[in-house]
């Protein structure tokens, strides 16, 4: 059996956001504009915190699901492709978290 993957969840927010309106939550986030899948994105990501600093196990869970989901559909607004993000990660994750960190506050 495969793992699901987030490419797998990035095709999957791709293609429904090529749905009608009236049959994809996804395609309606995205037709409301780039401030309301970001809107979203910031209260599930609160959420998370709030899940987290309880140390609510399922709870963090789900709403770290949410989190994901609603990241790619921030993305897939913004027409940037999860590969970008990888890469991304991939190049910071050549140095040290500090070293990184420290690059970018220069």
């Amino acid at each position: 059996m495969t793992s699901f993957t987030l490419d797998n969840l990035a095709a999957i927010v791709a293609q429904r956001a090529q749905a009608p309106v009236s049959e994809s939550y996804t395609a309606k986030l995205l037709a409301e504009g780039p401030a309301r899948a970001a809107k979203k994105l910031g209260e599930e990501a609160v959420e998370a915190v709030i899940a987290a600093v309880a140390q609510d196990r399922a709870n963090l869970t789900a709403e770290a699901a949410d989190v994901l989901y609603h990241l790619l559909v921030v993305l897939q607004g913004a027409q940037i492709p999860l590969s970008d993000v990888m890469a991304e990660l991939e190049r910071r994750t050549s140095q040290s978290g500090l070293a990184e960190k420290a690059a970018r506050s220069q």
